[in-house]
């Protein structure tokens, strides 16, 4: 079988398994992100979470994670609700609206290679779904995906940027997108409508300042300075998202497991406030937003009412 055929065959069962897009580049260093990173972790941007300094090599070359390496698969898959919060309570993430994206796509990857295996043969690879040092904005965008926004968020002509990214790492040499030209142009609106001013300059975000790091990461206390600052968000945050002119090309998804429970979508800002640990647990039951725990969602209520 040849490379294009190998290529073929794995796009075409990304697409069968839901999978927005997909593309594909060469497992090499990556030598442009490497001193935007480092200038970015010296400036502090990433706050508390401090694992963002660890495994700085692993992070730039994928050799290191999956050894003699040849191709980053990128992939793509849609979360863009149906539907969305009652717009006068407090608010979650579009992302964490249903079953956490870490085990629908880890399963998707899993068939993926899984035919990888059955109708190529030995291949060597790993799956990584946020989960492990990769820089997935940079792959996907050296993939062709898309471009990096002002946002830092990958963003695609025709769907905008309300998709997961995640990655097949394989020692089978393929078929090479080229990257896309950027589109941002001389728009500002996420700069402009960031809550927090966390989009510092143009495609740089103090991570320190984002109200998705305040809301997830953040362990302790949250500042004081950013009290009337943070729009109802009571877990991560959208608004780069929601005013990027690119996103008007969103589309709702087709995944089952990301439709959110009814009380998710229709909870007033009382019924959030009032909420028992047994009610958190059975809404959050399996979505992202376990990661803060009941206690955590209750400290960022109290912040935002």
């Amino acid at each position: 079988m040849s490379k294009s055929r190998y290529t073929k065959l794995i796009r075409d069962e990304a697409k069968r398994l839901g999978f927005l897009s997909c593309g594909i580049s060469k497992a090499e260093f990556l030598e442009e992100e490497a001193p935007r990173l480092e200038k970015w972790l010296n400036a502090n941007m990433h706050g508390e979470m401090t694992y963002m300094e660890n495994h700085f090599d692993k992070r730039l070359d994928p050799t290191k994670l999956v050894e003699g390496s040849k191709s980053v698969i990128s992939l793509l898959l849609n979360y863009f609700p149906l539907e969305e919060q009652n717009p006068n309570s407090y608010k979650i993430s579009k992302y964490a609206y249903g079953t956490d994206y870490h085990f629908v796509i880890k399963d998707k990857l899993k068939q993926l290679l899984h035919c990888i295996h059955e109708e190529i043969g030995e291949v060597n690879g790993r799956a990584f779904v946020d989960s492990a040092p990769v820089m997935d904005k940079a792959w996907a965008a050296k993939s062709g995906l898309g471009w990096m926004g002002k946002h830092s968020n990958l963003l695609t002509q025709q769907v905008g940027s309300f998709y997961f990214i995640a990655e097949l790492i394989v020692d089978l040499e393929l078929e090479y997108d080229l990257p896309v030209t950027d589109h941002c142009g001389t728009c500002t609106a996420c700069i402009d409508a960031c809550p927090t001013e966390a989009i510092v300059e143009p495609y740089v975000v103090d991570g320190s300042k984002c109200i998705s790091y305040f809301t997830i990461e953040l362990k302790s206390e949250i500042p004081t300075e950013f009290e009337d600052k943070f729009e109802d968000w009571m877990f991560g945050c959208d608004v780069c998202q929601d005013v990027c002119p690119w996103n008007r090309f969103s589309k709702p998804h087709s995944e089952p497991l990301f439709n959110p429970t009814p009380e998710l979508l229709f909870f007033s800002k009382k019924d959030w406030e009032e909420i028992t640990e047994d009610v958190f647990k059975k809404i959050f039951k399996k979505s992202p937003v376990k990661r803060t725990k009941f206690s955590g969602l209750k400290r960022n209520i109290d912040f935002v009412k």
